[in-house]
Formats: C-alpha cells, structure tokens, sequence
C-alpha cells in the first residue's frame, strides 16, 4: 500500500490557509438539506400518484342555462 502521509502533504497548506472564525454548516448541514431534499421529493411523488387517482366529475349546468342552450328563451326580467 502506497504511503498516504507523501500524498496528503500537498493539503497541508490548504488547510493551514483556512480561517478558524469562519463559521460553515458542514456535514451536519449537508446531512440535514439532503434529507429535507430527498423528503419532499417523496412527498412529491406521492402527490402526484394521489392526484392521478382523484375521479372528477363536472357538476350539472344550472338549470337556467339548459334551457337557453336547448333553444328555449328566458324571460326578459322586469
């Protein structure tokens, strides 16, 4: 097995360069927005099948616009 400590003395520098008051979410945070990520995508999913299964029917016309759609004139009102 190659030795590691030859390969990881490049980023030794880089990480003397950070600044330590430098506050980041890190891991926890990637961690946390994966996963709020990954649940609404589900929820998503869900949604989306549930609303396929939804069975809707137009309510009837009233009944007054029958009966002008089948020729019959309404009365004029006074």
């Amino acid at each position: 097995m190659p030795d590691m400590s030859a390969s990881l003395a490049h980023f030794v520098p880089l990480a003397a360069e950070l600044d330590k008051d430098k506050v980041t979410p890190g891991v926890l945070g990637f961690l946390v927005f994966a996963a709020l990520a990954v649940g609404v995508w589900l929820l998503m999913k869900s949604m989306n099948r549930h609303m396929g299964r939804v069975n809707f029917e137009e309510a009837p016309a009233p009944a007054e616009h029958t009966k002008s759609a089948s020729g019959a004139k309404a009365k004029p009102q006074e």
